[in-house]
């Protein structure tokens, strides 16, 4: 081989070793960072942020007299959760119920974001005078949790319900309907007690998701978002619930 051609292999070889760099870069899979998801923010969040804080406060002052609150165990199988602050009950003879409250569902991130809901029914007995009722429902299967997907349900008719145990555990609870799709809990500060929620209607309450989120979003897309794609006003309530319902590791 004559000297003249050294140089020219060289430069072969330093073409080829460049462009064999180009196509490997190009063959390289990049890393991509999956985009996070854009947050759920509509145009007037101040109910929502109320109807949150005052849920906050229910469950807060409920589970604060563990031998009297709701035991833990219950709420750590429980798949969504849902409370009702200041449901209002009044009437003479035929009395009716209404009221918003705050609803959240497990996640594989943990709580979701809380959906808004309303609570309607009607009760027929002796009933004189008015009272404000806090109620809180555990949705203890997927059954209840699919109950509360639906643009609409009827509490035992639709969805099994019964009335839950109150205590720190459900060990020497031998009479409760473990069966039931959700367990009630009802917290009265008027005047007459006895209250069934049998017969009441649970939906979303469309005002208060649409201030919260934006027109267009439902409770089934709210309720199996992050509790980060919330606004920042209304994420207390998964931060609450984190606190009484943590699920042991398997």
């Amino acid at each position: 081989m004559s000297k003249n051609n050294v140089p020219k292999l060289a430069v072969l070889f330093m073409v080829l070793a460049s462009s064999g760099v180009a196509v490997a870069q190009r063959s390289q899979p990049k890393n991509k960072t999956a985009p996070a998801e854009p947050q759920l923010r509509g145009p007037n969040t101040k109910e929502g942020a109320s109807q949150v804080h005052k849920s906050d406060q229910v469950l807060n002052e409920i589970m604060g007299v563990p031998d009297k609150g709701i035991p833990r165990d219950l709420l750590a199988r429980a798949e969504c959760v849902a409370v009702f602050p200041k449901v209002v009950k009044a009437g003479f003879i035929v009395g009716g119920e209404a009221g918003r409250g705050v609803a959240s569902c497990r996640t594989p991130s943990g709580w979701s974001a809380p959906a808004f809901f309303e609570i309607k029914g009607g009760s027929i007995g002796l009933q004189i005078g008015g009272q404000a009722t806090d109620f809180v429902l555990l949705f203890m299967n997927e059954s209840g949790m699919r109950s509360l997907l639906s643009d609409k349900f009827e509490l035992g008719g639709d969805a099994s319900v019964a009335a839950g145990p109150v205590g720190r555990t459900t060990s020497a609870t031998t009479d409760i309907k473990m069966d039931a799709q959700i367990l009630s809990y009802s917290r009265s500060k008027g005047l007459f007690g006895g209250i069934s929620l049998k017969g009441s209607v649970v939906s979303p309450e469309k005002s208060d998701m649409e201030g919260t989120y934006g027109q267009g979003v439902t409770a089934q897309t709210v309720l199996a978002a992050s509790n980060d794609r919330a606004p920042t006003e209304v994420r207390n309530f998964a931060k609450t619930l984190t606190q009484y319902s943590a699920r042991r590791a398997k």
